[in-house]
């Protein structure tokens, strides 16, 4: 039986290991020694605390001897004169999210993907000030309120433009917006039911909310700011809106919402009293939770879990106000999120995913601990080389996931496309550039293709790392070494076999565990790591190849 009982006792390394995976992109084997002491409520309490920002905002240096200036907030009045041309500054906010992303001990930015997935837009639908309003939104909503966040995207400038809703005027309705608000932010596209009616919503649903959504609009960043989040919004404009009444088919309860007056207070209380009729229908935290479900444990959801975990986390939804933490809570401390509510505890839910692109590169940077470029000192490097060109472009795109410009409105296959889901991270398209990901970083270049050779701006001293790092208490002895190396980096410990053969036939290569300790004691001795370096490779890249380190 699935089960939402809180998993008791400490959460031991491979749990530990399992949570940082599934919950945060800084996957560090000095973090999962902290979390492997804590129990698993203690544990993700701790990864549900917002963390301080690296960097308030995107830096930005117009040559190398210029000192980096900032340029989104304050908002820039019309006239101002940017650093450059607004589409070059683009990379720079794209870049900002990454480090950040990097380096957060915690659950925001796993969740500001998540939110991202189902509200997305694209990277090109406003200016950098825009998208790092729609950026600074998904933070904000992403250990807090779902509903409220839902509300404030209907505002949010980039998603204005990205859904069409810019162009819904009271004589002249867009409904893009409106199908996409029921479909992919809230009650879901159920199954059809008849014509024009898919369980959830019918098309008569989305031509009143195309109604309640008609007249809000683009703002200027510097003339209008969310009271609440203090982020720069669009706005109700009357002149535009359809004040009539908006009746609802009995899919939302047979529900008429009037407007109290013909003003902008107006139609914002319109607004918030749909919002309020749309997550009154328990689809709206039902669809909201097996998405959270497929996102953070696994992509099959039989009718035990829907029973068992699925129904009774959207009654805590609902129960919470759509607060998102409660959930988290629940479900990230589960028995079931361990797979411990069953007999077999190895053959469910660790290891079920395949990694997506972000989540490869990015655990891979932070476990071995390469080195990004300063954004001060460095700028051009940090953003450009490191982020845009090394990650976004050689790690991310050409492995089929393009960061912040998904291929439609529904958000990046591998996480919505039924039934194949995680399966699509991992294919003849993909799979080069996915295995091409430890050449990358220990040459610290472009491995193949265009560009092959050009640097990525950082780089992966191997011997160094284990000889530094603490990770291994004894490197000498080649056995401890490459047991611990698996057992961190793979969901289950593999069986003697498999520890077998990394250790005796890729790691030493057929020579006996002693040639290992004599040359590490040699690179030790002399600071030479011709020799180590080699065999310490070779592990990284077959570790890195292996079935076992493209799941989590």
């Amino acid at each position: 039986m699935a089960s939402l009982n809180p998993m008791q006792g400490v959460l031991g390394r491979r749990r530990a290991a399992h949570l940082l995976r599934r919950a945060t992109f800084r996957y560090t084997h000095t973090r999962i020694d902290e979390l492997a002491a804590l129990s698993a409520d203690a544990a993700v309490a701790l990864l549900l605390q917002p963390a301080p920002l690296q960097q308030p905002q995107p830096l930005f240096a117009k040559t190398p001897a210029s000192t980096p200036v900032t340029w989104v907030n304050p908002p820039q009045p019309p006239g101002a004169t940017l650093p450059t041309e607004d589409s070059e500054l683009r990379p720079y906010v794209l870049g900002w999210w990454l480090n950040e992303a990097l380096h957060d001990p915690g659950t925001s930015h796993r969740m500001q993907l998540f939110l991202h997935q189902f509200m997305a837009v694209d990277a090109e639908s406003g200016n950098t000030g825009q998208f790092f309003d729609y950026l600074s939104l998904l933070r904000w909503g992403s250990l807090g309120n779902f509903k409220k966040t839902v509300l404030k995207m209907v505002t949010d400038n980039c998603m204005l433009t990205y859904l069409d809703n810019d162009q819904n005027f009271s004589q002249n309705p867009n409904e893009n917006f409106a199908r996409e608000f029921f479909e992919l932010f809230t009650v879901g596209k159920g199954d059809p039911a008849g014509p024009g009616d898919y369980s959830t919503f019918t098309e008569d649903d989305v031509v009143q909310a195309a109604r309640v959504f008609s007249g809000f609009n683009h703002a200027l960043r510097h003339l209008n700011t969310d009271p609440e989040t203090g982020i720069p919004a669009g706005k109700a404009y009357p002149q535009t809106h359809d004040f009539m009444p908006k009746t609802f088919s009995p899919r939302l309860g047979g529900a008429t919402i009037n407007a109290a007056a013909n003003t902008e207070a107006g139609m914002v209380q319109e607004l918030q009293d749909f919002v309020n009729l749309v997550f009154e229908q328990p689809e709206a935290s039902r669809n909201t939770c097996r998405r959270l479900y497929r996102f953070f444990v696994s992509r099959n959801i039989t009718d035990e879990v829907e029973q068992d975990i699925i129904i009774p986390l959207a009654q805590l939804f609902k129960d919470n106000n759509f607060e998102l933490k409660p959930v988290l809570q629940a479900l990230l401390s589960s028995q079931h999120f361990y797979d411990a509510d069953d007999a077999d505890a190895t053959d469910e839910i660790l290891g079920a995913l395949i990694k997506s692109p972000l989540e490869l590169a990015l655990q891979a940077l932070n476990f071995f601990e390469l080195p990004v470029p300063d954004p001060v000192s460095e700028n051009n490097k940090h953003y450009i080389e490191f982020y845009n060109s090394g990650v976004l472009e050689r790690m991310l795109s050409s492995a089929g996931m393009t960061l912040f410009y998904p291929f439609d409105v529904a958000g990046y296959s591998g996480y919505y496309q039924d039934p194949d889901f995680h399966r699509q991270f991992f294919n003849s398209a993909t799979i080069v550039p996915r295995y091409k990901l430890p050449e990358m970083l220990l040459s610290g270049t472009k491995a193949w293709g265009p560009g092959s050779g050009d640097p990525i701006g950082t780089k992966l001293d191997i011997a160094l790392w284990f000889k530094d790092s603490g990770f291994v208490t004894d490197p000498s002895d080649a056995y401890g070494l490459v047991q611990r190396l698996v057992y961190y980096l793979f969901p289950e410990e593999p069986d003697a076999a498999r520890l077998t053969y990394f250790t005796e036939t890729v790691f030493l290569d057929g020579l006996p565990a002693a040639d290992w300790t004599y040359e590490w004691e040699n690179y030790l001795n002399t600071g030479d790591d011709s020799e180590v370096a080699i065999p310490l490779s070779r592990l990284f890249n077959a570790v890195l190849y292996a079935p076992e380190y493209q799941v989590f």
